[in-house]
């Protein structure tokens, strides 16, 4: 960016911090209906989070014959079908087709949904004119391959995260959902939710200031969580389409460990990096309207899961933002840790000039610094006064806590997973378009997967999020 822009460039937020800083000085609040905010107490203001009626509305109408949407899952396994039973609380959707690998799971989807088309071949399933959208819950490296087929055939594509195995596999799945006109979503939720639409608004009225730092952090500590998946007793070469699970990765003798705990494996999972740090990626990108780093930097290890796995249990991830329009250079951390002893810790934490908040899926905490005018003659001689003891020795300045503000969901909030279900089908039937569409969704699967490169060949990767290319 040329010198001659940033002098004139003014970062976007700078107005709407102006008006805070004044605000200040006036003793008032920060937001509309936020009172007593810098108060100096040190309690929390608490609001509610709530959506319009008139979406709550739209979750429960009745949708005519005309509007209603034939839906397929390919891979049904259990985030497949946890995202089925989500789908299916979106008035007017009926699950019509099933595909897996493996015949027990398309024997539960049947005893659960009734007389529904069941296949191992999912080009069966692109084949049906009653299916009219794909959710696409197979292993990652079968993201990329089944969502261009299904774009190709016509169906709409709701792909979970991270929509690629590889990243060279992005631009073919931004080209066939162009060319198709269909729409396609990637599956990171938390681009929906409450907690993600208040901390954007919050942001982008220049609450935290000048944004400098991100850091994110999601911990676990239990099997299930570490993916070591129950393996089902009725599985056997004979149960399991073997061959057609490893599809485009290289061949090998049938194992359970790969094909029911294959996140553990390089050839058809992204580590911890493409399971969880794409959620953060997606959160954040979403916030502050950012196309993602320029400088990729891992570390980490395999610390406690030693079960045979190919990749770590714990790791870090450096990242360099350059400027934008939409934001200031910043850096980011991210975090995976799989063997942490208090376990259950997920945010999103974003550092402002003026102060930070963490956000998850249903809250977002906002805290400000308290500060002092330093044209203020009158508040500077008494900062002074306060400093100063009797016997001349300075004395510690009480500081002031940082004031908070909390905002929570509104009791009985349907999830992330219910919003981001009914954007999808809403963009369906001819409403707004997916905002995690398949270039969102290369931008955040990218750096991504340049931490499994970084930490796996132990060197710093370069990525251009405008062209989507590594350097």
């Amino acid at each position: 960016m040329s010198q001659e822009r940033k002098s004139v460039r003014e970062p976007p937020v700078a107005s709407s911090r102006r008006s805070f800083v004044k605000s200040v000085a006036a003793g008032s609040a920060l937001a509309a209906g936020v009172p007593s905010l810098l108060s100096g107490q040190g309690h929390a203001e608490r609001r509610t989070l709530s959506r319009r009626t008139i979406a709550r509305s739209h979750l429960e109408a009745q949708v005519a014959p005309s509007d209603r949407i034939g839906l397929a899952v390919i891979g049904a396994g259990g985030m497949g079908m946890a995202d089925v039973n989500t789908a299916l609380r979106i008035p007017g959707v009926e699950l019509v087709a099933a595909c897996d690998v493996f015949d027990g799971r398309l024997d539960a989807a049947r005893e659960r949904h009734g007389d529904i088309f069941t296949t191992r071949d999912y080009q069966e399933v692109l084949a049906r004119d009653d299916v009219d959208a794909v959710i696409v819950g197979t292993p990652d490296h079968w993201h990329q391959p089944i969502s261009v087929d299904a774009l190709r055939a016509g169906k709409a594509v709701y792909c979970e995260k991270p929509m690629v195995h590889d990243i060279a596999e992005g631009h073919d799945l931004i080209r066939a959902q162009d060319e198709s006109g269909r729409v396609f979503m990637v599956g990171s939720q938390g681009m929906s939710s409450l907690g993600n639409e208040k901390a954007k608004e919050l942001y982008e009225d220049g609450a935290i200031g000048q944004l400098n730092y991100a850091e994110g952090f999601w911990a676990r500590n239990d099997p299930i969580g570490a993916w070591q998946y129950p393996i089902p007793s009725e599985a056997s070469e004979a149960t399991v389409d073997w061959k057609r699970f490893l599809g485009p990765a290289p061949d090998r003798p049938y194992d359970p460990l790969r094909i029911f705990r294959w996140r553990n494996y390089r050839d058809y999972g992204t580590g911890v990096a493409g399971d969880l740090f794409v959620h953060l990626f997606s959160s954040l990108h979403f916030v502050v309207s950012s196309h993602g780093p320029t400088r990729i930097q891992a570390a980490g290890g395999l610390r406690y899961w030693k079960d045979g796995r190919e990749v770590p249990d714990v790791l870090l991830g450096v990242f360099d933002y350059p400027e934008t329009d939409t934001h200031p250079g910043f850096n980011l951390s991210l975090r995976v840790n799989f063997v942490d002893g208090t376990s259950g810790s997920t945010f999103l934490r974003l550092v402002g000039s003026e102060g930070a908040m963490d956000v998850t899926w249903t809250d977002v905490v906002l805290r400000k610094n308290v500060a002092v005018d330093p044209m203020d003659a009158f508040s500077q001689e008494k900062m002074a006064e306060a400093a100063a003891a009797e016997d001349g020795l300075p004395a510690r300045v009480r500081m002031l806590p940082p004031a908070e503000v909390r905002y929570e969901v509104e009791r009985g909030y349907r999830g992330a997973h219910v919003d981001h279900f009914f954007n999808f089908f809403q963009a369906i039937r001819g409403g707004p378009p997916a905002l995690e569409d398949a270039a969102f969704g290369l931008r955040a699967a990218a750096p991504a997967l340049a931490c499994n490169t970084s930490y796996f060949e132990d060197r710093i990767v370069r990525w251009d999020p405008d062209d989507m290319r590594l350097v």
